[in-house]
């Protein structure tokens, strides 16, 4: 009998309608769009606009799609895992609000914080409930409204970060295609250099910490960029070597879209060609766990059956990972 892997058989996105250009930007900080564009990468991100508008409305919107694309009922899905570090609430968890919105009353739901890596780490976890037999059907989101915790006086963050996120529907495949390995990775040291101080139980809000505009996001920029260059590679070459493929064998590189110049250098690592990494930074920014989804979904009409996907991320914890996927549509 043939292994059953987790299988992508759908995805699907949500973006914004409000456009945040480089040109807006630069009326609010000082910066220019040579400066943001030559660091980054990026020329414009999402913003979710409108009050009670949570992460939850993307993710909704992004699992009602792709339901509609499937052809299946929110019903039939087992189980919901929800990426995202912009959860509407501290509790309860963001999936079960977007289970309540799209109507899937018979999964149970939880939320997974990875940060930028967390779209890897569900998709990993999730797909073991598929291989195991446990489930037919597992909805993986990831989906963040960083607007929310992006301080727009500073002018290292704020030109890098957008609203929005994907889904992906998880089934079993018995043909080999499907999720083939994972490699994930975290070192807690890593925490200094990319976080968000106050709002958690170590520093509660008070009037003290909102005032300090300690709940939004900081990062000393250099010391990520150098960690995420080598981490996000290094991973991605790994798990090429461990399974004995070659550039030649890779059809897609689908990373994190953090900075232009670590996709470059984990797609130089891998010895890809341009031709063949998914970007889509310098329209989207780095929406965090959505930026992976999002990439399959605006690639989607040109993967083909048994296509070798090698999905790479780094995020703040530090957390970072790659999967290889076959792609199963």
């Amino acid at each position: 009998m043939s292994k059953t892997l987790a299988a992508i058989t759908a995805v699907a996105g949500y973006l914004p309608d409000y456009i945040l250009t480089n040109s807006e930007l630069e009326k609010m900080v000082d910066t220019n769009d040579e400066w943001i564009t030559t660091r980054t990468g990026i020329k414009e991100r999402r913003i979710l606009k409108g009050a009670g508008n949570g992460t939850s409305v993307m993710g909704a919107e992004a699992v009602k799609k792709l339901c509609e694309k499937r052809g299946i009922d929110p019903k039939e899905i087992d189980l919901l895992i929800c990426a995202t570090v912009t959860g509407d609430m501290i509790f309860p968890a963001t999936a079960n609000i977007i289970c309540d919105k799209v109507g899937a009353t018979n999964a149970w739901s939880y939320d997974i914080n990875a940060a930028c890596s967390g779209f890897l780490f569900a998709l990993t976890t999730a797909s073991k409930f598929i291989e195991s037999g446990t489930y037919k059907k597992v909805v993986v989101v990831g989906a963040d409204k960083m607007s929310t915790i992006i301080d727009y006086t500073d002018r290292a963050t704020c030109v890098i970060f957008g609203d929005g996120g994907g889904a992906v529907l998880l089934e079993p495949n018995n043909e080999g295609f499907g999720i083939q390995d994972a490699i994930l990775k975290s070192d807690g040291s890593g925490s200094k250099y990319l976080f968000q101080k106050a709002g958690g139980s170590n520093y509660p809000p008070t009037l003290e910490t909102v005032t300090a505009r300690e709940h939004f996001v900081h990062q000393e920029g250099q010391a990520v960029f150098k960690f995420a260059v080598v981490g996000m590679a290094d991973v991605a070459a790994e798990i090429m070597e461990r399974n004995n493929l070659t550039s030649d064998d890779i059809n897609w590189l689908v990373p994190h879209q953090a900075n232009k110049r670590i996709i470059d250098a984990t797609a130089k690592r891998c010895g890809l060609s341009e031709d063949k990494v998914m970007l889509n930074i310098h329209r989207y920014g780095n929406t965090t766990s959505g930026t992976l989804p999002l990439c399959l979904m605006d690639y989607e009409s040109q993967l083909k059956k048994g296509d070798n996907l090698l999905l790479a991320a780094f995020g703040g914890g530090f957390t970072w990972g790659s999967i290889w996927v076959k792609w199963a549509y």
